[in-house]
């Protein structure tokens, strides 16, 4: 089974109910969930590169170099911003970044070190902040701090269920 591309995914954040805490609560555990996942991967599949896609370890260097972007939108929502911070579409950061080159676990590293600044802010806000908005510069519509952190936890989703996609076609190794 294939995954639909990340730029082709649409959103609908129309829900009113206050989710948020389930959403840091699955954005709490990627760390946990990316260890376990890397824990059952041979050491040799991590850096394949199939279909001029990125490898396992390019896939986590790149929710290393999307943090940032999470952590400034987070402030365009709460300084009221009229437009969350633009993304680098083309993802340049990540295919100049030679993640394949850092060792597995500083990867990891850095990863929950980074995520554990973002929940830390996360876990400060009140319930007015997580329904402040700002316009997606992409998606062309409102996000609350609540959706871009849906968003997020989709996107990690998204590259944990390309690792083991990655895992998958290389099962035979």
């Amino acid at each position: 089974m294939k995954q639909i591309r990340w730029f082709e995914r649409k959103f609908s954040f129309s829900f009113q109910q206050n989710i948020f805490p389930s959403i840091v609560e699955r954005l709490d555990g990627t760390s946990l969930r990316l260890q376990a996942k890397i824990n059952k991967i041979p050491v040799e599949l991590l850096e394949i590169k199939q279909d001029n896609k990125w490898s396992i370890k390019e896939n986590i260097g790149h929710l290393i170099d999307l943090e940032p972007l999470w952590q400034g939108r987070l402030i365009d929502i709460l300084e009221n911003k009229e437009f969350l911070r633009s993304a680098d579409l083309s993802n340049q950061k990540t295919d100049l970044a030679q993640h394949n080159k850092t060792e597995i676990n500083e990867l990891l590293s850095r990863f929950k070190k980074l995520r554990e600044a973002t929940l830390a802010t996360l876990y400060q806000l009140n319930e007015q902040e997580i329904y402040n908005a700002a316009l997606h510069p992409r998606l062309k519509q409102p996000m609350r701090t609540m959706d871009l952190f849906l968003f997020v936890a989709e996107h990690d989703d998204h590259h944990l269920a390309r690792i083991t996609e990655i895992k998958k076609r290389n099962n035979n190794l």
